[in-house]
């Protein structure tokens, strides 16, 4: 008799693993476990066996029919989970397409303005985000306890490690390394203590240095002028009003004529009609004497940009922040 029901036990799942769809397990249930399956005709005819083998027999069948019950459920959750997967994956529908990647904006700006420069025949180069207090302050006529260092402030690493204030520092490396003429433009992260609508603590710079013999005023003049003009269009007009560096002088801002208003007055540009874009001015000869350079033969200029500032004005940008949020809505417009 054990052997019987174990016989059925062995059919039935053989049957089992074959079928394909609910009807089939239902039909197959029925067969076995039904009113006259054969399961419930093994139980039936427990009584006709001796009464000293009835207690196995019966313990057997009923361990089958648990079995096979367990058996049939399980194969009823595999085919709804399949049927499930197969109405959520709908075959006759077109492929989703890969959405087309574009360059960051601030990317595309930094790129633009190196490119500017590089036709007037300056080099990009880089230098560390994580700078030595030297770098970042001493060698461009900030020493310790200036009054200037007040203007930024400084994620410190340590007492003399920080994290840039501006790409300013790649100056004094390169003309450590390079005697005149010098042209280059240095783009990257600067770092400071700043957060609103119009500053982010990690926010992107554009340096600009030129030095040769008889570089004068006017060259950065010439220069700062080409470049609004190509960043911009040919009809922006730009003013140089004095200002302070440490590591110029003289020293300039320069404004541009509001793009939003055309000079007519804005919220923008606070009704002044103009907007500063950068800082600039002629190399204080403090810092030619930290790089060895003859200032009594060489002079050059420097300059100065943020790069979220010239892509604000330009794509018309009203908060900073955008760049940073990973929105989806906004990127896609560049």
């Amino acid at each position: 008799m054990e052997l019987s029901i174990d016989k059925i036990l062995e059919q039935a799942e053989e049957e089992l693993e074959r079928i394909e769809d609910p009807d089939g397990i239902r039909k197959l249930q029925v067969k076995y476990l039904g009113r006259k399956g054969l399961v419930t005709q093994f139980l039936r005819g427990i009584s006709n066996l001796p009464a000293d083998k009835r207690p196995a027999a019966g313990k057997r069948a009923n361990e089958v029919k648990k079995q096979l019950e367990a058996g049939f459920a399980a194969a009823r959750k595999r085919l709804e989970d399949s049927q499930e997967a197969t109405e959520r994956l709908d075959v006759s529908l077109p492929g989703r397409g890969v959405l087309p990647g574009s360059l960051h904006p601030i990317t595309q700006v930094t790129r633009e303005i190196c490119d500017i420069f590089t036709r007037m025949g300056f080099d990009v180069v880089e230098g560390p985000e994580i700078e030595t207090d030297y770098y970042n302050f001493e060698a461009l006529n900030i020493p310790k306890d200036h009054p200037a260092r007040d203007m930024q402030d400084t994620f410190y690493i340590s007492e003399n490690i920080v994290l840039r204030t501006h790409t300013s520092p790649t100056q004094p490396r390169v003309m450590e390394k390079q005697p005149p003429p010098v042209r280059m433009v240095a783009p990257g992260k600067v770092y400071r203590c700043d957060s609103d609508l119009t500053h982010t603590p990690m926010f992107h710079q554009v340096e600009g240095l030129l030095v040769d013999e008889g570089i004068s005023f006017g060259d950065l003049k010439g220069v700062l002028t080409a470049f609004v003009h190509q960043m911009f269009d040919p009809q922006t007009s730009l003013r140089f009003r004095p200002s302070f560096f440490p590591f110029t002088e003289p020293s300039a801002e320069v404004d541009i004529r509001c793009v939003i208003c055309r000079g007519k007055g804005c919220r923008v540009c606070s009704q002044t009609g103009w907007l500063e874009i950068l800082g600039s001015g002629m190399v204080h000869p403090a810092v030619f004497e930290n790089v060895g350079y003859d200032t009594s033969k060489y002079t050059g200029f420097a300059f100065g940009m943020g790069v979220e500032r010239i892509a604000m004005l330009k794509y018309r940008i009203d908060d900073i922040r955008k760049y940073f949020d990973n929105d989806y809505r906004f990127l896609r417009q560049f």
